[in-house]
């Protein structure tokens, strides 16, 4: 009965907490449907009276915001598969082989985390701009393809995979790539999930590196998008929350599919190494 009792308690904690916490985005939600004087109206209202779908009309109007969201799949879906490419290869190395210089390498790599986006940004600029591929997908993607974060997480969780697994894979004929592809990564789907849940979202929200080396409307992120949107309707606060609902519905969706990987990736691995 007691342990009931906590149960309840902690569910119903749990619902208010998440409650609190989503609360800005179904405001947000909420104010898309309503006109400029509902908006305005004192109190504030939290439901409109009516659905008033003018924001989200005048959003496509006002901006190519399909095309936006299209540029920002291609670029995070890129990203993210390279990351998970790149860091695969990389900690499996780390982590099965012995080589020369492989502590002293591994610790160059975990040290570039210290250094901070802003400090090599126009570095990358100058090799994206020397190698003709500004307003490009390949100028979007390419500095990104790889991370030390990536790295360490996908060798810690290797880590915790038993060497005699490898060994036995050899006796069994495979090659290294093979047991990498087919017993390695298969057997470490929630660690790689994880990673490619926040790549993707941490990708899908770049700001600076998308508006350093676009121009063109066309090549344009949803993020650069919302201040175009921002610029051509500072008034229209409802038009501006309708553009946020849009482009942060692919984000969450990705969220909710991918959040037990998330979850399961997150609590495993680095306990060794």
């Amino acid at each position: 009965m007691e342990n009931k009792k906590s149960n309840i308690i902690l569910l119903l904690t749990n619902l208010a907490v998440g409650l609190l916490i989503i609360s800005p985005i179904l405001y947000a939600l909420s104010v898309t449907f309503m006109t400029t004087d509902q908006i305005h109206t004192m109190p504030p209202k939290f439901l409109p009276k009516s659905f008033f779908l003018g924001n989200y009309k005048e959003v496509i109007a006002a901006i190519p915001i399909f095309r936006f969201i299209f540029n920002s799949l291609v670029v995070a879906t890129a990203v993210t598969i390279g990351q998970i490419i790149t860091s695969c290869l990389s900690a499996y190395a780390f982590a099965f082989y012995e080589f020369k210089g492989k502590k002293i390498l591994f610790i160059i790599i975990i040290a570039t985390v210290m250094v901070p986006g802003e400090a090599i940004i126009i570095s990358n600029y100058l090799t994206i701009s020397s190698l003709n591929l500004l307003d490009t997908y390949t100028g979007l993607i390419l500095p990104y393809l790889t991370s030390a974060m990536g790295i360490f997480m996908m060798r810690q969780y290797f880590l915790t995979v038993p060497i005699e697994l490898k060994e036995a894979s050899i006796i069994d004929g495979c090659t290294g790539i093979q047991f990498l592809t087919k017993i390695l990564m298969p057997i470490s789907k929630p660690i790689i999930g994880s990673l490619g849940i926040y790549m993707f979202l941490l990708t899908w929200n770049q700001y600076m590196w998308p508006l350093l080396i676009t121009s063109k409307p066309e090549m344009r992120t949803v993020q650069i998008g919302m201040t175009m949107l921002q610029s051509s309707e500072v008034q229209s606060f409802g038009m501006m929350l309708a553009g946020i609902i849009i482009i942060i519905i692919p984000s969450i969706f990705i969220f909710i599919i991918g959040q037990k990987q998330l979850i399961d990736g997150m609590t495993s691995g680095a306990v060794k190494g």
